[in-house]
C-alpha cells in the first residue's frame, strides 16, 4: 500500500489521504474563528475539497467550526462524539455519525476507531453547564498496515501505550492563547505521548495558527506561535525517542519518510 499524504491546514486540522480515502480533522478554513484571528495562511480550497469523511474530536467551537463545516457542504459525511449529533443535524447537516471510544467506522478501506481523550466536551468549555456536551475523541485511521493517530485536544492517559505502535502521531503541543487550560498537551508532554504511542514520526499540530486578536503581537505570544514545535523535538531528543519529528508550518504539505527512509 502506498504512504498517507498529510496537509497540516493550521491549528488541529490536517488533510489525511489514506487508501485512496480524504479525511478532515476538525477543520478550520476561515479568517476568523469566532473571537479568534488566523495568523497563518487561510488554506486554498484545494486543500479542503473532494474530503470523504469528516472527523470532529470535540464540540470547542476552534474544532466544530459550523462556518468551515457550511464551506465543506451540509452533506458532507462528519463523525461526532456521542451525543452531538442531533445538535448538528438541528443546524442541517445530513450525513452525521456518532462514535464512543471504542467504536469504529470505515471509508472506504479505510477504519476509523474512536479513542479516549482527557479534555472537556462541553461546547461552551469547562465552565458553563448550558449548551450540548459530549465526551471528547481522539482518531486512529488504519489502512493495511498503516496507523495514523489524531489525538485532538487531550491530556496524557495510560491507554495511550494501548493504541501504539503508529506511523504518525499527530500530537497537539500548544493552542491559541499565552496559557494552557487542563486537558492540554505541552510540548514536554506531547513527547510523553509520542513515546507511550511508540510512534514512528510525529507531527506537532494546534500550533501557529489562531490567537487572541492584539495579544498575538506581544513579545509572549510571538514566542508561543513559533516555539512550541520546536521545544516538543527537544524533549523528544532529549527522551532518546526514536520518533522522528516532522515541523511543519500550518498549511504545509507534511514531508513523511519512506519506510525505507526510516530504516
Amino acid at each position: 500500500m502506498t504512504s498517507p499524504n498529510l496537509h497540516f491546514l493550521g491549528h488541529a486540522s490536517t488533510r489525511v489521504e489514506l487508501a485512496g480515502q480524504v479525511a478532515l480533522t476538525d477543520p478550520v478554513l476561515t479568517r476568523w474563528v469566532g473571537p479568534l484571528t488566523r495568523v497563518a495562511p487561510k488554506p486554498d480550497v484545494s486543500a479542503w475539497t473532494a474530503v470523504d469523511v469528516v472527523l470532529i474530536s470535540h464540540l470547542h467551537g476552534d474544532h466544530l467550526h459550523l462556518p468551515s463545516l457550511k464551506l465543506l457542504g451540509k452533506a458532507t459525511r462528519i463523525v461526532v462524539p456521542r451525543g452531538a449529533g442531533s445538535w448538528l443535524a438541528r443546524r442541517g447537516f445530513t450525513e452525521v455519525e456518532e462514535l464512543s471510544p471504542g467504536q469504529t467506522i470505515t471509508s472506504g478501506p479505510m477504519h476509523i476507531t474512536a479513542t479516549e481523550a482527557i479534555h472537556s466536551g462541553h461546547r461552551w468549555g469547562p465552565r458553563l453547564t448550558h449548551g450540548p456536551q459530549s465526551p471528547a475523541l481522539g482518531h486512529l485511521l488504519e489502512a493495511g498496515d498503516q496507523r495514523i493517530y489524531s489525538a485532538g485536544d487531550t491530556d496524557l492517559f495510560p491507554g495511550m501505550a494501548d493504541l501504539g505502535p503508529v506511523d504518525v502521531a499527530l500530537l497537539p503541543v500548544w493552542g491559541w492563547g499565552p496559557n494552557l487550560g487542563p486537558g492540554h498537551l505541552t510540548p514536554e508532554r506531547a513527547a510523553e505521548a509520542a513515546a507511550l504511542l511508540q510512534a514512528r514520526t510525529a507531527v506537532p499540530v494546534h500550533w501557529g495558527t489562531l490567537a487572541v486578536p492584539g495579544i498575538h503581537r506581544t513579545a509572549r505570544m510571538r514566542q508561543l506561535l513559533v516555539e512550541p514545535p520546536r521545544t516538543f523535538a527537544h524533549h523528544v531528543r532529549c527522551k532518546g525517542l526514536d520518533t522522528e519529528v516532522l515541523h511543519t508550518r500550518p498549511g504545509s504539505d507534511v514531508l513523511l519518510p519512506t519506510r525505507e527512509e526510516r530504516g
